[in-house]
C-alpha cells in the first residue's frame, strides 16, 4: 500500500522528500508495535477542544511523522495563509474574490473587512432579518392565506443551498418547534418536488427557495412547480404567493418578478461559497425548525472553532492535525479515499454534506497559478452512518486491498437514551477503531479455531480468510452531545481541514469550475430533446442516446 513518490510542490522538496523517505522507514511498522512500544500514545495522540476530543493515535504515524508534517505546512506558509483568510484577503483568485465565511458566525462582532470596508453591520443586519421573520413564523404571527400558522417548511435549493441546511437541520432533529415538519427539495427529478407536495398543504406550508442569481435551472424549475401547485389550490390568487414564498438571494428584481415581497428576500454575498453557506440566510431552515437562539449557538460553536484554528499552535489545532494526516495518507501512503463514519442517526447526512465540502473543494487539477499537479490532490470522500456501515462496506476497509483512513465521530450522550441502544453504539464504534488498528494474526487465528476442535486440514482452509492485516488507520471524534454548539464546532472543523489540505497542495480551494461544463452542455441537449429533427451535432454515442431517448419516451 505503498504510494508511489510524487513531485513535491513547488518549495517543499525539502520537507517532502524527508516524508518520503520517512514513509519508507515506517513500511514495515504495524500498529500493534506502536502502541505495544509507547504506552503513553494516546496521551501523546490526542487534542481536547472544548466538548470535542480527537483521538489520532491509531494513525501510522509517530512523533517524527508529526514534526516533519508540521515542517511541510509551515514551510507551505499555512499561518500566513490562515490569516490571509481571516483578514478577507482574496484568496479565492480564479473569482478574485474573499473567502469569509468566517465573518457569518464572527460572535465576537470583531470587525472583518474586505477592501477596507466592515462587513460585519450588513451580516448582522440579515441576521436580525432572519430572527424577527423566524419568531414570528415559530410564535403564529406570521399566518398563510387562510389565516393559518404555518407548521411545515418546505425548503428549495441545491448544492450547498440544499445539503448543508438539510444535513444541520436534520442533525439536530431533537430541538426541532413541536408540530413543525420540514421537507428538503434539491432534485430536479419530478420526483422529488412531488413528495414533497404531495406531504404538503397549501394553507400552512412556507416554501423558501434559495438561489443566489435566481436563475439555477434545476431550484427554479422545482420552484416554478411548487408556485403552480400552490396558485391551483389557493384559487388562484397571485397576491397569496407573498404569505408562502420567501427567498434566499442577490436577484431582487426576479425575486420580486416571482412574487416575493422584497422584505422577504434574504441577503447573502459574493465572498460566501455554496458549500460554506449554511451559516449565512441560507440557514434560514435551520433557524425556522430549532429557533435563532439555538442557530446562533451552531454560528457561537462555528466561531470558537475558528478562534482555535487562528490562534492555536500548529502542533495543538484539531484542523490543521487532521489535515496534515490527510495529507500523509494521501501523498505519502497511496490513499485515494476517505471515510466519514458518523455513530449517530442524527449525523446521517454528514459524510454527503463533506463529500460536497472537500470533493467541490479540493478536487482540483491545477495549482494556483495554473499549473497541472504532479502530486495527488483530494481524495474520494464517502461514508454512512455506523452501526449500518458494519454491514455493508466494512468488510473492504478490514481486509480488501485499499487503503481507507477513516474517521469514526461518536457523541458521549444520546438524545434518546432507550435502553442499551447507546452503550452498545458505543461499543460497535470504539471496537471497530481497535480492530482495524489491531486485526488478526493467522497464528492467532489458527489458535482459536484449533481451541473448537477443527480438525487440522480445516483450519488450514479457514485461516486466511479470517486473518485481518489490521494496521489500518483511524480518528475517533468524541463529542459530549450533539448539540447546535458542538456541531458548528464540528462542522468548521472539517471546512478548515480542507483549507489546510489545499494550502498544502497549492491550489484554490473555494471555486467550482469543473461544474460549469456539465451545465451548458445540459441546455443544448434539452432543447434536442424536445426537438423532433436527428440529433447529429455530437459524437455518436451523445447524438445516439438523445434519439434512442427519444423513441424511447414516445
Amino acid at each position: 500500500m505503498q504510494a508511489s513518490p510524487q513531485p513535491a510542490p513547488a518549495g517543499l522538496e525539502s520537507p517532502w522528500q524527508a516524508l518520503q523517505e520517512h514513509a519508507k522507514e515506517l513500511e514495515a511498522l504495524h500498529l500493534r508495535d506502536l502502541f505495544q512500544s509507547d504506552p503513553h500514545r494516546f496521551s501523546r495522540f490526542s487534542l481536547q477542544f472544548e466538548e470535542l476530543f480527537l483521538d489520532y493515535s491509531k494513525n501510522r504515524i509517530t512523533g517524527e511523522t508529526l514534526r516533519l508534517l508540521l515542517e511541510l505546512a509551515r514551510q507551505a506558509g499555512l499561518e500566513r495563509w490562515i490569516e490571509r483568510m481571516f483578514r478577507g484577503e482574496r484568496i479565492n483568485n480564479t473569482e478574485h474574490r474573499a473567502v469569509l465565511h468566517v465573518a457569518l458566525r464572527n460572535r465576537s462582532n470583531t470587525p472583518i473587512e474586505v477592501d477596507g470596508r466592515d462587513v460585519m453591520p450588513e451580516v448582522n443586519a440579515v441576521l436580525e432579518q432572519m430572527r424577527r421573520f423566524t419568531e414570528s413564523v415559530r410564535n403564529g404571527e406570521w399566518r398563510g392565506f387562510s389565516g393559518r400558522p404555518i407548521d411545515r417548511i418546505v425548503n428549495i435549493g441545491i448544492g450547498g443551498s440544499d445539503l448543508g441546511p438539510h444535513m444541520a437541520t436534520i442533525a439536530l432533529r431533537p430541538y426541532w418547534k413541536e408540530g413543525m415538519t420540514a421537507h428538503f427539495v434539491s432534485n430536479v427529478d419530478g420526483t422529488d418536488i412531488s413528495e414533497a407536495l404531495a406531504q404538503a398543504d397549501p394553507e400552512t406550508t412556507l416554501f423558501i427557495v434559495a438561489s443566489k442569481t435566481f436563475t439555477t435551472r434545476e431550484t427554479m424549475t422545482n420552484a416554478h412547480t411548487a408556485r403552480r401547485w400552490f396558485l391551483k389550490r389557493s384559487g388562484g390568487d397571485e397576491a397569496a404567493i407573498a404569505r408562502h414564498f420567501v427567498a434566499v438571494s442577490t436577484n431582487a428584481e426576479a425575486v420580486q418578478a416571482f412574487g416575493i415581497h422584497g422584505d422577504n428576500m434574504f441577503r447573502f454575498w459574493d465572498w460566501v461559497g455554496g458549500r460554506y453557506s449554511l451559516w449565512s440566510a441560507i440557514g434560514l431552515p435551520i433557524a425556522l425548525m430549532v429557533g435563532m437562539d439555538h442557530f446562533e449557538s451552531l454560528l457561537a460553536g462555528a466561531h470558537a472553532m475558528d478562534n482555535h484554528f487562528r490562534r492555536a499552535p500548529l502542533e495543538k489545532n484539531l484542523p490543521v492535525i487532521l489535515g496534515l494526516l490527510g495529507v500523509w495518507y494521501r501523498n505519502f501512503l497511496g490513499a485515494g479515499n476517505h471515510a466519514i463514519l458518523p455513530y449517530d442517526h442524527s449525523l446521517r447526512l454528514l459524510p454527503a454534506y463533506l463529500q460536497q465540502a472537500d470533493m467541490e473543494s479540493n478536487g482540483k487539477g491545477v495549482t494556483r497559478d495554473g499549473r497541472p499537479l504532479e502530486y495527488d490532490s483530494g481524495p474520494i470522500v464517502w461514508g454512512q452512518p455506523g452501526t449500518n456501515g458494519q454491514h455493508a462496506f466494512f468488510q473492504l476497509i478490514h481486509q480488501g486491498t485499499e487503503l481507507v483512513p477513516a474517521d469514526f465521530i461518536l457523541p458521549a450522550r444520546s438524545h434518546h437514551p432507550v435502553g442499551d441502544h447507546h452503550r452498545i453504539l458505543c461499543a460497535n464504534c470504539i471496537a471497530q477503531t481497535e480492530a482495524l488498528m489491531k486485526g488478526k494474526t493467522e497464528a492467532e487465528v489458527r489458535r482459536e479455531l484449533a481451541d473448537t476442535g477443527l480438525p487440522r486440514e480445516r483450519i488450514d482452509e479457514l485461516a486466511p480468510h479470517r486473518t485481518f492485516p489490521g494496521n489500518r488507520p483511524s480518528n475517533t471524534l468524541l463529542l459530549r452531545k450533539l448539540t447546535p454548539y458542538n456541531l458548528g464546532a464540528l462542522i468548521a472543523l472539517y471546512e478548515h481541514r480542507i483549507f489546510v489540505e489545499s494550502v498544502i497542495w497549492n491550489i484554490n480551494a473555494f471555486d467550482q469550475w469543473g461544474v460549469e461544463l456539465g451545465k451548458q452542455l445540459a441546455t443544448r441537449i434539452e432543447e434536442e430533446l424536445a426537438g423532433e429533427t436527428p440529433c447529429t451535432g455530437h459524437d455518436s454515442s451523445t447524438n445516439g442516446l438523445v434519439n434512442r431517448l427519444r423513441e424511447m419516451a414516445a
